[in-house]
Formats: C-alpha cells, sequence, structure tokens
C-alpha cells in the first residue's frame, strides 16, 4: 500500500509542473531522444534588453530559466528560439539565450538593412540557422511586398545554409510559388500558415499548398493551433494536421509558442500596457501532437530528427 500510494503522489506532482502561473500536465508517451521544441521566445529581463519604440505589444518577461524549467519537466532535450517582434531587429536577447545554452539551443534572427555579412557569421557561430520575415504582424498582405521582403532575405543568407521561416497565412502562401521555386533556400512556415480548420481540406489554394510540401521545399510548423482553432481543445484542428503530415512527415516540426504572446489585444490600452500570455498547457500540446501523429515513428521524426536536420543540430 505504500508503494502504490507513493506512486500516485508522485503521478499527482508530474502533473503539477508549473512555469509562469500556467499548469502543464506530464506527457503520456515516450518521449524520444532529442525531442525539440521548435518555436519559442524569450523575453527579459526587460531592463537589460529593452524592446523596440515601434513594437506591436509589450509582453511580460518569460526568461529563459523559466523556459527550461518547462522543458526539463516535459523531457525536451533541445529548443528553437525565435526572436520575437517586440525586438524589432535588436537580436541581442536571443543571442544572449543562445549563448547560455551551449548548443542545447538554436536560433531564428530578424534582421534589417543595416546587418553586416559578419554579423550574420557572429550569428551562426552562436547557433541561428534562418531569418524571420513576420508578414502577419507587419500585416503585409501585397503579393509583391511579400516577394520584396523575401527575396532580399534570401541574398543575405545566401552563404549560410540558413533557412527563410515566414509567419503569413495561406492566401499569401498559396501564390508564392514561382517565389519558393527561384530561392535556393528551404522556408519554414509558422502555425499551419494561418489555414482556416474550419474550412475543410477543400478550401482554396490549400492544395496548391500541400503540393509544395510533397516536394520537400516547404518545412511545417505544427505550433500554436490556439491561433486558429476555435474549439477549447483544439481537436478542429486534427483533420488539417494529419493532412498536413500525409503530405510530407519529413518537413514537419512541431513548436510550442511558448510563452504565448500576442493573445489579447483587447486588454490593453495603449502600448505601454502589458499583455499577458495566453494560458496555454504545453504538455497537453505534446500529447495532442502524439494523437496526430498516429505511431511512435512519425512522432520520433517531428520531434526530433527533423529538427535536427533543419536546425543543424
Amino acid at each position: 500500500m505504500t508503494v502504490i500510494f507513493q506512486n500516485q503522489i508522485n503521478k499527482h506532482m508530474e502533473h503539477q509542473l508549473n512555469v509562469l502561473g500556467v499548469e502543464h500536465e506530464s506527457v503520456d508517451f515516450d518521449m524520444p531522444t532529442g525531442a525539440c521544441d521548435c518555436h519559442t521566445h524569450v523575453f527579459g529581463p526587460h531592463s537589460e534588453f529593452p524592446l523596440s519604440k515601434n513594437r506591436k505589444y509589450t509582453p511580460p518577461e518569460a526568461l529563459l530559466a523559466d523556459l527550461l524549467k518547462l522543458h526539463d519537466g516535459l523531457g525536451l532535450d533541445r529548443v528553437v528560439i525565435v526572436h520575437p517582434s517586440p525586438y524589432a531587429s535588436d537580436n541581442n536577447c536571443t543571442l544572449m539565450a543562445l549563448k547560455t545554452l551551449n548548443g542545447r539551443g538554436r536560433g531564428v534572427a530578424v534582421i534589417d538593412p543595416s546587418v553586416t555579412h559578419e554579423e550574420l557569421e557572429s550569428m551562426h557561430h552562436l547557433g541561428v540557422r534562418g531569418v524571420r520575415i513576420n508578414l502577419q504582424t507587419e500585416g503585409i498582405h501585397d503579393l509583391d511586398l511579400a516577394k520584396e521582403h523575401i527575396e532580399w532575405a534570401a541574398k543575405k543568407i545566401s552563404s549560410l545554409g540558413w533557412h527563410i521561416q515566414l509567419f503569413t497565412n495561406l492566401n499569401v502562401l498559396s501564390k508564392l510559388g514561382s517565389v519558393f521555386d527561384n530561392q535556393d533556400c528551404d522556408f519554414v512556415i509558422d502555425h499551419f500558415g494561418l489555414v482556416n480548420p474550419h474550412l475543410g481540406l477543400n478550401q482554396p489554394g490549400l492544395d496548391e499548398f500541400i503540393q509544395r510540401i510533397k516536394q520537400g521545399k516547404i518545412w511545417i510548423k505544427l505550433s500554436a493551433p490556439h491561433r486558429i482553432s476555435s474549439n477549447p481543445d483544439h481537436s478542429d484542428v486534427t483533420a488539417l494536421a494529419q493532412a498536413l503530415i500525409a503530405a510530407n512527415s519529413e518537413r514537419m516540426v512541431w513548436g510550442s509558442d511558448w510563452p504565448h504572446p500576442g493573445g489579447h489585444p483587447d486588454q490593453r490600452k495603449t502600448i505601454e500596457d502589458i499583455e499577458p500570455f495566453s494560458a496555454i498547457n504545453d504538455g497537453e500540446a505534446l500529447n495532442r501532437l502524439h494523437l496526430w501523429a498516429k505511431s511512435s515513428q512519425t512522432l520520433e521524426k517531428i520531434l526530433a530528427s527533423n529538427p535536427a536536420a533543419l536546425y543543424d543540430f
């Protein structure tokens, strides 16, 4: 009875992983070695890393120590830190986190025309393997302007072997075929390409997008389903997620989007008001991925093998 009671206590404690005030349940599968969270952000300390004056929102602090507490509790070995928009192209917060991670992490930077090749090489040494173009947050939906941003970034990173990470929607993505074809780099698409799951698998543009995934030049982040779902359990995303995985399981990666910023613009009055993070259960998100993957082999690809290839671990 004592052993059974102790096991019950241990099981309860496993479900009490609390990070930044959010409870995260334990995973219900064997986490593969080298498992990677491919979409996270680090914010702060704000006193050391000031936010851009032109930011779209003001986040609370979410420190690297908080992120590592979460990952250690969930059994994740590796991490990709995506430079967040409130810092604009000042990558110092992300680069400091990569330096501290000492090989456990990789990064995706944001650059502007002032960046030098020497600076890019220094970022590469610290673990940066891509640049992010945030079309969605910046409100860029014009195809010509999107192409201009992509072609400029591709030229900047051509000698480094980096990828371009795009945050935009299906309407834009479905029209970028020639751009994808004309660049030597790979492309990584954030958050399911913001595909609306309620429009089904026959919605305009999705078939063309899936064909590009099959060709292997586009990678998909199965991340942040709350950004496209209207269901609390995100069950409405299942058909879309499984269709993307079926299209090319070797081009799928998973990301938590921790600490889940930018979700409550209605709760602020001015840009100086701190916009709270969304309370997302990342253990539950991993268990949902387990169901989407359907097999341990596919899950291992999404969580470990694919990130190792994409991010050069």
